[in-house]
């Protein structure tokens, strides 16, 4: 029988596997070892593995993280966990100057085998300081690797894969999946840094990541039964970027979507489009779309907030004007909303 856990399980199931199986292995963030536990992925981790592997942290991103990169660099593979990626970004001259640079400047002598767990999302009044989503950042910077799971499955193999790589990878994890449930076998596994096809179609190609691929998803069986057969592919890997997947895809279905998290403008959505326009412009029968989230601090308020994150409805209606046909309403697509708009969608929570 399919064993059923929730994201959050999936990285905690995966943290735990790593530890016991490498005593160089250790976490540290601020809360790691707290009764809520990092949305419960740390929970119970203390108890089993000690103080001296899973380390609380002071309010000293900067000098913490230089702690964490100096003990990847003598042998041991830190976790750093971050509750937002807001707050981390006070380490960016350790990630970006030493930690991203250290396998390259030492002529691939010297690696740096660290994991950066960063928290992303919307949602209960999270502002413009809370709720950003930075990986265009990060992969734009030559020697960091850019990992966001949308699936339990992929939330504990990727997790496993970034702690087993030798040299830093950022793991992006959004807030709201971290209850959606599905398939994750028992045994240690490690996925492999590339794309998946989430869903086979004819008539367009999505290409998305993390919580996107929910509403990604969720437009898609919209679409389907309106006759319009998506294929979504689902990152898993910002950086390495997986070119062949979606130029396949494009290759099949002549038109691209892209759906991104965070802002539009020198954003992932950018490079996806001018990748594919530099390597497959001849395939395109339309011109490419995107949709991401407008040049302007993530706001606040549910009246903000509403309008400025993209829903699935902007993705049926994108995709059906690229299909030179009239837009429709979420109540003539079907689309119900059971909460808020500020907490997660009920029908993201799986499985998947």
């Amino acid at each position: 029988m399919d064993r059923i856990i929730t994201y959050a399980q999936a990285i905690l199931e995966a943290t735990e596997q790593c530890m016991a199986a490498d005593s160089s292995v250790y976490i540290m963030g601020l809360g790691v070892p707290d009764p809520k536990g990092i949305f419960g992925t740390t929970l119970g981790l203390k108890e089993k593995f000690g103080d001296n592997r899973v380390c609380d942290m002071p309010v000293s991103e900067n000098g913490m993280t230089g702690v964490a990169i100096g003990s990847a660099i003598v042998g041991m593979r830190p976790i750093m966990t971050h509750q937002r990626v807001d707050f981390m970004l006070l380490s960016l001259d350790q990630i970006i100057n030493n930690a991203a640079k250290w396998h390259y400047m030492f002529g691939g002598k010297m690696k740096v085998p660290l994991t950066i767990r960063l928290l992303v999302g919307r949602g209960w009044g999270q502002g413009p300081q809370h709720s950003q989503s930075l990986q265009a950042l990060f992969a734009h910077i030559p020697g960091l690797k850019v990992v966001m799971p949308a699936t339990p499955y992929d939330a504990k193999g990727l997790m496993v894969a970034a702690v087993e790589d030798d040299n830093p990878v950022i793991y992006i994890e959004h807030r709201w999946l971290h209850g959606t449930f599905g398939y994750v076998p028992e045994e240690k596994y490690a996925s492999t840094m590339g794309a998946r096809l989430m869903r086979v179609g004819t008539d367009l190609t999505i290409v998305s990541s993390s919580l996107m691929t929910l509403e990604a998803l969720k437009a898609a069986n919209v679409l389907s039964e309106q006759g319009i057969e998506v294929e979504l592919v689902d990152l898993r890997t910002i950086k390495p970027l997986d070119e062949k997947t979606v130029l396949d895809s494009i290759d099949k279905t002549g038109r691209l979507l892209v759906v991104d998290g965070a802002w539009q403008s020198f954003g992932v959505s950018a490079e996806i489009m001018a990748m594919v326009s530099e390597k497959a412009f001849d395939s395109l029968k339309c011109a490419p779309k995107r949709i991401a989230f407008a040049d302007v601090p993530t706001p606040t308020s549910f009246a903000l907030t509403n309008h400025y994150y993209p829903r699935a409805i902007d993705i049926v209606n994108t995709a059906r004007k690229m299909l030179k046909m009239s837009e429709v309403t979420e109540e003539e697509a079907g689309i119900c909303h059971q909460a808020p708009l500020d907490v997660p969608d009920l029908s993201f929570t799986g499985p998947f």
